[in-house]
């Protein structure tokens, strides 16, 4: 008889790329299924940029709660078989920023996207920020062709939409609210910078956050035009700076 494993993802609003205290990471890997995981940090959205590739090294690399690798693929160096083998080993797959429509671009010429899938449904926490969020919704609010829009694409594991950088980025909530009140995109998460939350199959289980006043939005058509935003509850990660004003 098969093993249902629960299903779990994380939007992460910070990390190891723009965060100096490691909260949410230290958060993230202690929802792995086991005490030291196996964490694949992959940087196709930013197009494997290297320096973006060693800081994720540097980092990981001087933690001894989990053993670290990089998935390149736009110098792959693993057949299909291998691959295949590489993620379904892994207990985290953490995926940077960068180009929403790129990224999944690239994963589907691969068969990426249906590899994450199959260790989604095997245990794997799949996690990211910016694009790295984006990518597991149904659809994202994005910057991937210039200007901010909505991107009515995803691998759907996560029902809904996703909006990252919500307080970060100028534009990015009247943008967002404007494509769920006009269903451009379906109801679904905002998260502002150093923020992060849980999903456990497609439900949202837990939020954090390493900025007192950062949080996580549930937004959603008001059936007037407009929409609503309910915050979840966040629990405070640690001693951080309050957000200015």
């Amino acid at each position: 008889m098969a093993v249902a494993h629960p299903k779990r993802l994380a939007l992460l609003g910070g990390g190891f790329s723009t965060d100096d205290d490691g909260l949410l990471d230290d958060w993230v890997l202690s929802r792995a299924r086991v005490p030291r995981p196996a964490v694949c940090f992959v940087p196709t959205a930013s197009g494997d940029a290297a320096a973006y590739v060693d800081r994720f090294r540097t980092v990981f690399a001087a933690r001894p709660d989990c053993d670290p690798s990089v998935l390149h693929l736009f110098r792959r160096e693993l057949d299909d078989d291998a691959l295949r083998s590489f993620l379904l080993a892994q207990d985290v797959v953490y995926v940077g920023g960068g180009n929403t429509a790129n990224l999944l671009a690239v994963w589907r010429a691969h068969g990426v996207d249906r590899l994450l899938r199959e260790a989604y449904g095997c245990g794997t926490l799949l996690c990211g920020i910016s694009a790295g969020a984006n990518c597991w919704a149904e659809g994202s609010h994005t910057d991937s062709f210039g200007p901010l829009t909505y991107l009515s694409d995803g691998l759907g594991l996560l029902p809904g939409s996703v909006c990252p950088h919500w307080d970060g980025e100028p534009g990015r909530r009247p943008s967002y609210r404007a494509a769920v009140a006009t269903g451009q995109l379906p109801a679904g998460w905002a998260v502002e910078d150093g923020s992060g939350a849980l999903f456990t199959d497609g439900a949202p289980t837990e939020a954090v956050t390493r900025v007192r006043g950062a949080g996580v939005y549930r937004v959603a058509p008001d059936g007037a035009g407009g929409v609503t935003e309910d915050a979840l509850p966040c629990r405070f990660l640690g001693d951080a700076p309050a957000l200015p004003g």
